[in-house]
Formats: structure tokens, C-alpha cells, sequence
């Protein structure tokens, strides 16, 4: 019985002769084409005295080798007459590389779908449905939200052109400004987001955005927002 086969487990001569590069451990661009068409061909005589046929494109490319191998043993100016042929030897340079960057690719896309058959996907659930229904709950405020607000005052303000700004010596802290977002909760108990922000200076802003997260990590504030694209409502912890 004989059998067409990828011989070893090579896809095609190019992979075979890439092979027989590598393992010889020499550089693509120095081959020596006698030397790889004799290790070729050597490859090939061992597969035919197993009895196995060789698959066509193998015997094309051994053809190949051997008419490269004897154009290099004619005299110099006989291998020049035409100084338009492609060189043969740059052309099989040409496609061996090309070969090994789509083998190198198809190995990782490979590895990329053996990955992918270990994830599991879930459509996402609407959390809420199992909130309970207590005031002192945030009504789904999170920091996107605060991003989001606080992105649209920034555009309200126009914080992103020069600002007129004058020398001052007066500092700004995440704990005073913390102290002071306190006090003013404690007198007012609920206060509109944007309402903290009584100076508009890049300095106070950034540090009044960052106490209220400082807060809110803390758990000292309760932030609610009744609907999604309303007001978002800073309140004095335990405040109904």
C-alpha cells in the first residue's frame, strides 16, 4: 500500500527546508544552495526507500534545488548573460521567509484559539433587580458616573483653555478640603455635586473632584442619583 503524505508532519517543501535550515542552525540569508539541495535530496531518498510517495510539490521543489545547484557551477560570465533574470537563489531567500513569518503567525492565531476555548461568556445581569429598596443606598453611582459629571462641568467652565491665573501662596490638600466638604454637609446635609466646586481654579477643582472620592472610599458620604443624566446628589452619611 503507499500512501501521499506530508512528510514528518511538514506542510509543503518550504516548511521541510526550513527545517533542514534550522537544524543546521544557519542563517537564512547564508545558505549554501549546494549544501541544502544535498541534505533535500538526501531527505527525499530516505521517504522513497520507505515505500512512501512523495506528494508532487517536493519533487517540484527538489527540481528546483538541482537547477539552482547547477546554474552556481557555470563560469561566472555564463550565469550573467541575463542580467535581468531574478537570481534564483534571492527569489527562494524570498519565499522562506515569507513562509516562516505566516508559519510564526498561524502558530500564535493557534494559540490564540486554544485560548479561546477556555472562555465562557455570560450576558451581563441588570444587578439592581435584587437591590433592596433602602434610601441610604447609592442609586447606582459609581465613579463613571462622578467621571461623567465631572467631565461635564469641566466643558461647562471651559477649564481646558488658559485660565487667567494670579500668584498666590494659599495650598490646596485632599484632608482640608476633605474637613471643609464635612462641614459643609453637616450644616446643609445634602448638597448638589456641582455646588462643591465654589472656586474655579484647576488647583481646587482637582482636589475637591479627589476629596470626594477620598470620601465616598471612606464611606463618610452617600452620592445617589435618582435617574440616569440627573443631578448627582452628595449627602451627609445616614442623611434620608
Amino acid at each position: 500500500m503507499t500512501y501521499e503524505v506530508t512528510i514528518d508532519n511538514f506542510n509543503g517543501p518550504l516548511d521541510l527546508l526550513l527545517h533542514l535550515i534550522k537544524k543546521e542552525n544557519i542563517n537564512i540569508y547564508e545558505i549554501s544552495i549546494d549544501e541544502i539541495t544535498k541534505q533535500y535530496l538526501n531527505y527525499i531518498e530516505k521517504m522513497e526507500q520507505m515505500n512512501l510517495d512523495i506528494a508532487s510539490e517536493y519533487l517540484v521543489m527538489a527540481a528546483e534545488l538541482i537547477e539552482m545547484k547547477s546554474a552556481s557551477l557555470l563560469p561566472i560570465e555564463q550565469a550573467e548573460d541575463d542580467e535581468f533574470e531574478e537570481d534564483p537563489k534571492k527569489k527562494l531567500i524570498e519565499r522562506l521567509l515569507e513562509y516562516e513569518q505566516y508559519k510564526n503567525i498561524t502558530e500564535t492565531f493557534k494559540d490564540l484559539e486554544a485560548f479561546r476555548h477556555e472562555v465562557y461568556t455570560k450576558e451581563p445581569n441588570n444587578l439592581l433587580d435584587y437591590q433592596e429598596e433602602n434610601p441610604n443606598i447609592d442609586y447606582g453611582v459609581d465613579l463613571n458616573d462622578l467621571l461623567k459629571a465631572f467631565s461635564k462641568f469641566l466643558e461647562q467652565k471651559e477649564l481646558d483653555k488658559p485660565l487667567n491665573t494670579k500668584i498666590s501662596t494659599k495650598e490646596y490638600s485632599v484632608s482640608k478640603r476633605s474637613y471643609e466638604i464635612k462641614s459643609i454637609l453637616k450644616e446643609r446635609k445634602r448638597v448638589n455635586f456641582i455646588e462643591l466646586f465654589e472656586v474655579i481654579t484647576k488647583e481646587y477643582v482637582v482636589v475637591t473632584f479627589l476629596s470626594i472620592l477620598a470620601l465616598s472610599r471612606k464611606q463618610e458620604i452617600e452620592i445617589e442619583q435618582e435617574n440616569n443624566f440627573k443631578d448627582i446628589i452628595i449627602k451627609e452619611k445616614g442623611v434620608k
